[in-house]
């Protein structure tokens, strides 16, 4: 079967304190909080989902929040960097807004004729906003602290930091179909498609040999999901890998979507998840993220899981700040 990845579906990280996480991604990021569930594997902690008014494919970061976990290391064999669209021209407001919150960001030097602007939220995790005049088929959240004009449009790129290019390289632009666009010094730009528009179709691989191994903890990335626009798809990325040689998981019910694991050569744990059902799949669109949802399977143990999770507090949002144009 020809497996193409139709892009980023989610990027999943672990974080610490829940309403930190929170605080951040809502009120310094501007995204919408879609889901507040919890983890299925280790249902003692939250499962937060963040994205855009419908936490449409290609928009969505969440996080597992435990609470005093230890901080994490960047390094090889990680997603290091998840990198996000926003507007073209908006990394001017996008500065004031961050020092504002006291958030600290730099704006390095253009990198492969991208804008771009890095920040790290509370935990440490890296993020960029890069500025882009890309097409993005999203729906941008206009009800929280980010003007629309400037609010994220979804994920640009991840950034898999690689001891050895040789094998992350042959499983990108073979199995998974990636193709190689571009490359200056030790960066390799991995585009889903020639003209690499819309959200979630870019890869960026470092090699560097002389990294330290990465330790997944908080502040760092767990997974990346690509996305399959249905099962039959997704069953035909599965058998696809299986055909290759790599240990791939079995179909797994996440609620919002299903979803198989495998980890490409470096040791970056991916994922294939379906587009659907989405997150209006247990609430409406207008209550996303609200209340607890959890799957039916754990419904029984509804009142021990909420006796075990932190209280979380997510009010409406502050009025944008009315930075200069």
């Amino acid at each position: 079967m020809d497996v193409r990845p139709a892009g980023i579906h989610h990027v999943t990280a672990i974080a610490s304190d829940p309403q930190a996480n929170a605080d951040f991604y809502l009120n310094a990021l501007g995204m919408r909080l879609v889901k507040r569930t919890v983890n299925f594997d280790a249902p003692d902690t939250y499962h937060l989902y963040y994205g855009d008014r419908a936490g449409n494919p290609g928009t969505v970061m969440t996080f597992f929040p435990w609470p005093d976990a230890p901080r994490g290391r960047l390094g090889a064999g990680q997603a290091t960097t998840t990198s996000f669209s926003v507007p073209e021209g908006s990394l001017g407001w996008w500065q004031r807004h961050l020092a504002a919150l006291g958030v600290e960001a730099t704006r390095p030097a253009e990198r492969l004729e991208e804008d771009v602007l890095t920040l790290r939220d509370p935990d440490g995790l890296v993020i960029e906003l890069v500025a882009s005049a890309d097409y993005h088929d999203t729906d941008p959240w206009d009800g929280g602290a980010v003007p629309l004009q400037h609010a994220i449009r979804g994920i640009r790129a991840v950034t898999l930091t690689e001891h050895d290019l040789e094998g992350t390289a042959d499983m990108l632009s073979g199995t998974l179909g990636f193709e190689l666009a571009a490359e200056t010094g030790n960066r390799y730009r991995f585009h889903t498609t020639r003209s690499a528009e819309g959200v979630g179709t870019v890869v960026d691989v470092l090699a560097d040999p002389r990294a330290k191994r990465g330790l997944v903890a908080a502040g760092t990335v767990h997974h990346v999901a690509y996305r399959a626009p249905d099962q039959p798809t997704q069953i035909g990325w599965q058998r696809s890998l299986a055909e290759e040689g790599v240990g791939v998981t079995e179909i797994r019910d996440r609620s919002y979507f299903t979803s198989i694991y495998f980890r490409e050569p470096g040791g970056v744990l991916l994922e294939i998840a379906t587009d659907g059902p989405g997150f209006d799949y247990d609430e409406p669109l207008l209550q996303l993220g609200r209340a607890l949802k959890l799957p039916p399977w754990l419904e029984p143990n509804r009142a021990q899981i909420e006796r075990h999770l932190p209280e979380l507090r997510v009010g409406p949002a502050d009025p944008a700040p009315a930075a200069q144009e």
